[in-house]
């Protein structure tokens, strides 16, 4: 007969028996015991965005910027005490989710801001408690390889040869300059649009270029019969910069004759589509970014129409040997004879050092989705703008700017002033109610609807124009 003792049930917490304590702060995230230290610590988390989430019951807190100060400054209270906190994790991420802008909420359609996939965030966390840097292969192996098979991958896919990861179009457009300016020598002038985004004529001030020239674009996009008169009379080399998805209100400049103008005039093409790069992924959608493999250089962005967590930019080139001016030496990254040796030399594929390995995120969702499973999302959201468009056309109360090209919707409520449009706006901001963008175009204010949530439905749609009216005075 066994003698084996019973086995013991697990202690029941009373008053004279205190709960467990949390983990030990000191934990890391990764080694042998990583995953159970994150565990206990991920299940805080999650329950913190759910009650956060509930909490909060819309798309943005209620109040105001003063009110969000005022509750975060209550939850942070010391910031550097003298002793921790244990439960500052569950405090500060409650906080913060009930406190934060959430793009997944259907009413949140501002900005070029999208909801990003669970699967991609999952994949983030990984990238998070492994922490590599893409400074050296010594410090990322897996990220290293994985990032070259990506990157080149997608380089295909936007007609380019190879491809570098950046933290979004603000980098990628000065990619585009920099290595414009090494080209072409430091009088290259920039020639660009009136709808182009800022960070192109502020790179040309960064990289101390000529003053750029800067057409009109009175319907949006820019003219190529302007950009003609314009590369006839410029001396010099000339830096084309085309939009494929302006911020605003999401349009495509005529890709295919500012390319043909280019080529007649021997000028550099480069193409932001920042926004519209996710076209690429959808058959209906992708001819719309025809004339795009004929750029020189190209930027995207995977944490726009690609439902990436931010950082995911990449910056596209057509000849790989233009990126040789980003080279770099340095003997405790990548010495001659590591190099020699096979171990890839990472610090001319970006500006940066220290690196983040946001590529993994990335090819998850690729492997995951494939190119229709994101093509899909690529074409709900289109299809949602479509109808969001057509609900304001059919209002009496409303007027659209434009059929969208991508997924941006421009309306405002019909005779009224700009000061009540921008006031509307900021009335459902405050309340948390509806978050919308705000464009100028037309010599007009308009009200913007960026919408990158493919899980909107089409009530919410109303929903939303139905807010817009009820904050509108008659």
């Amino acid at each position: 007969m066994s003698t084996a003792a019973a086995p013991v049930p697990p202690a029941r917490h009373t008053d004279a028996t205190p709960p467990p304590r949390p983990p030990s702060p000191h934990r890391l995230a990764s080694g042998p015991q990583g995953a159970d230290a994150l565990r206990p610590l991920l299940a805080t988390v999650l329950d913190a965005l759910h009650t956060g989430d509930r909490t909060r019951g819309g798309p943005l807190p209620a109040g105001g910027p003063e009110a969000v100060t005022a509750r975060i400054r209550e939850a942070v209270g010391d910031v550097l005490p003298e002793d921790g906190d244990p439960t500052a994790l569950a405090v500060l991420v409650h906080a913060f989710a009930e406190h934060a802008a959430d793009p997944a909420h259907p009413l949140c359609a501002a900005h070029l801001h999208c909801p990003p996939l669970a699967v991609a965030t999952a994949a983030d966390l990984a990238a998070t408690a492994l922490n590599p840097s893409l400074d050296s292969w010594d410090q990322a192996p897996a990220a290293t390889a994985l990032e070259t098979l990506v990157t080149r991958a997608l380089a295909r896919l936007a007609g380019a040869a190879d491809a570098l990861v950046t933290t979004g179009g603000t980098e990628a457009n000065q990619l585009a300059l920099l290595l414009a300016r090494e080209a072409h020598g430091p009088g290259v002038r920039l020639v660009t649009g009136a709808n182009a985004h800022h960070s192109l004529t502020r790179a040309a001030w960064l990289f101390g270029l000529p003053e750029p020239v800067v057409l009109p674009a009175p319907a949006g996009t820019l003219d190529p019969a302007a950009l003609e008169e314009a590369l006839t009379r410029l001396p010099g080399p000339v830096l084309v910069a085309a939009t494929a998805g302006t911020t605003d209100a999401g349009l495509v400049d005529p890709l295919p004759e500012i390319a043909a103008r280019c080529a007649a005039h021997h000028a550099r093409l480069h193409i932001d589509a920042a926004y519209g790069a996710g076209l690429l992924f959808s058959d209906r959608h992708r001819t719309t970014l025809t004339g795009l493999d004929a750029a020189d250089t190209i930027t995207l962005d995977l944490h726009k129409l690609g439902w990436q967590p931010i950082a995911a930019g990449l910056f596209a080139v057509k000849n790989p040997d233009d990126l040789a001016p980003l080279g770099q030496r340095t003997d405790y990254l990548n010495a001659d004879d590591d190099t020699d040796a096979g171990l890839p030399d990472l610090l001319g594929r970006s500006l940066r050092t220290t690196r983040r390995p946001d590529i993994l995120k990335i090819a998850v969702t690729l492997k995951t989705l494939g190119r229709t499973g994101l093509g899909a999302l690529v074409d709900q959201v289109c299809a949602h703008a479509r109808h969001f468009a057509a609900l304001v056309d059919a209002h009496p109360r409303f007027e659209l700017h434009a059929p969208p090209t991508i997924s941006t919707v421009l309306f405002r409520p019909a005779h009224t002033t700009d000061a009540t449009v921008a006031a509307v706006r900021r009335t459902l901001l405050t309340e948390g109610r509806a978050v919308l963008g705000r464009a100028r175009l037309d010599g007009r204010l308009w009200l913007k609807a960026t919408l990158l949530n493919p899980h909107t439905r089409p009530e919410d749609l109303a929903t939303l124009l139905t807010l817009v009216e009820g904050h509108t005075p008659r």
